[in-house]
């Protein structure tokens, strides 16, 4: 993000704009909608801008901007529709501090004005960095469509309720209020009239007031395996509702964005035979925010279900009566499969498909390798990276070919995800160095490779 968004306050604020024609009436179309003190200089100014100045909308200067006039000035414009005169105006701004916007001139700009959806006090700014200004008018004229023009009018109803309404207390009991009248009860009484919605400010309040406080709850919320389409649209509304996410490390940047602004987010991180937040400082956390009455999301890479210490959290919250439910993710092998153009079970090569994990708390995990060993079958084995050696031995010793086909998935589904084709022998060489989250695919090969030897078989 080059250009970050804000909204500045032009209350009395001087904002200069140099320009006579229709590029500086295109932009004082807008900036007239502000309570800015406007300044417009043009040695030779359009009609129109002379009825600006007549009706007290804008002050107008009757001649091209010189140095002092910028002085004090919160932002300048340069709509002058000449180069040469642009760039002066831009070096008198700099020069005396204030921030410069040049017409359709990004790179000479220091700020951009973005296409803008006016429901005053509802604005909503859309910007693309000055590289797509069709796409950007394409987004408001849907947004304005979908906006109705009574939003204003009712949004200025509630912001001068908003002092009575601090009598509920911060967080999800005063977003409750506002979301039942923005979206249900302030509408309907608005159709009556501007009273008849202040009224409704007033029966609303009473009734929330009056509520006793709602018990916490906690989501156990599968991510993933780190690709934000791949999220369910259950865990966007989760996330989205969430006051409290406490997440894993492995959870990609991409989806706790997707988390509301106002979340405390706690990262929970365990990393194999690493430093690691202890589970059952993790209990105490999920715990101890739910019986505030807060909406907690326990936020898990892949599926909760899966190698994700569910029942052990799910046993700190049962004592104490706490509402959950578990939203599922898609697991890191699902992905994984995919990458490789390959199905986890096929019929004619395995009947049965094993999910492992190299490690757990107490170390590398035993499995049942003699039926594992066997021709043909397939394992999707988790947090494997330290334990490849370990379990090529353990594979091999009970009769695994050496050239069994293993590939390893690296940040399955993101965008830095890397695919591995390996075999059983070379295992502990392909693991070695892997920074990030790696599923093993034990038995399976890439798609390519695995048509090419099917074609050489056939012949």
């Amino acid at each position: 993000m080059q250009h970050f968004p804000i909204f500045l306050n032009t209350r009395g604020q001087r904002v200069m704009l140099s320009g006579g024609g229709e590029a500086a009436l295109a932009k004082l179309r807008l900036l007239t909608k502000t309570e800015a003190d406007l300044h417009v200089y043009a040695a030779d100014p359009h009609a129109d801008l002379q009825t600006l100045a007549a009706e007290g909308r804008i002050t107008l200067h009757s001649r091209a901007a010189r140095a002092g006039d910028f002085a004090g000035a919160r932002l300048a414009y340069g709509a002058n529709e000449d180069h040469a005169e642009d760039t002066r105006i831009k070096a008198l701004a700099e020069a005396e501090g204030a921030l410069v916007n040049i017409v359709d001139d990004l790179h000479n700009s220091q700020f951009i004005t973005p296409a803008i959806v006016d429901r005053d006090p509802v604005t909503v700014a859309i910007g693309t960095e000055g590289a797509a200004p069709v796409l950007a008018r394409a987004i408001k004229r849907d947004l304005e469509e979908r906006l109705p023009t009574s939003l204003g009018l009712l949004t200025r109803v509630g912001k001068a309720f908003r002092a009575a309404a601090d009598a509920l207390p911060m967080g999800k009991k005063r977003r409750d209020f506002w979301a039942e009248f923005y979206f249900d009860k302030g509408p309907k009484a608005l159709a009556q009239g501007e009273e008849s919605a202040r009224t409704a400010l007033d029966e609303l309040l009473a009734r929330h007031l009056a509520q006793a406080p709602e018990p916490g709850e906690v989501a156990f919320v599968g991510a993933g395996p780190g690709d934000p389409e791949m999220l369910t649209l259950a865990a966007r509304r989760a996330l989205d509702e969430a006051e409290v996410v406490i997440h894993d490390g492995l959870v990609s940047p991409e989806i706790l964005e997707l988390a509301r602004r106002e979340a405390l987010m706690i990262d929970v991180s365990k990393k194999g035979f690493g430093k690691s937040t202890p589970q059952e400082a993790i209990n105490a956390l999920i715990v101890g925010h739910a019986l505030k009455g807060e909406k907690v999301v326990r936020l898990k890479a892949g599926d909760p279900v899966i190698y994700g210490r569910l029942d052990e959290e799910l046993k700190a919250l049962a004592p104490h009566g706490i509402a959950t439910r578990i939203l599922p993710g898609i697991t890191a092998a699902s992905a994984a499969s995919a990458a490789l153009g390959q199905s986890l079970t096929k019929r004619g090569r395995n009947s049965e498909l094993r999910f492992l994990t190299g490690h757990d708390t107490k170390g590398f995990t035993e499995q049942d390798w003699s039926a594992l060993a066997r021709p043909g079958n397939v394992a999707a084995i988790y947090m494997a990276k330290k334990g490849a050696r370990f379990l090529q031995g353990r594979l091999m010793m009970h009769g695994a070919a050496p050239e069994t086909d293993v590939t390893v998935v690296e940040n399955a589904s993101r965008p830095d995800m890397r695919v591995l084709h390996t075999t059983l022998a070379a295992l502990p060489d392909t693991t070695e160095g892997l920074d990030g989250p790696a599923v093993l695919l034990y038995g399976l090969a890439p798609r390519d490779a695995t048509d090419a030897l099917e074609l050489k078989v056939a012949q």
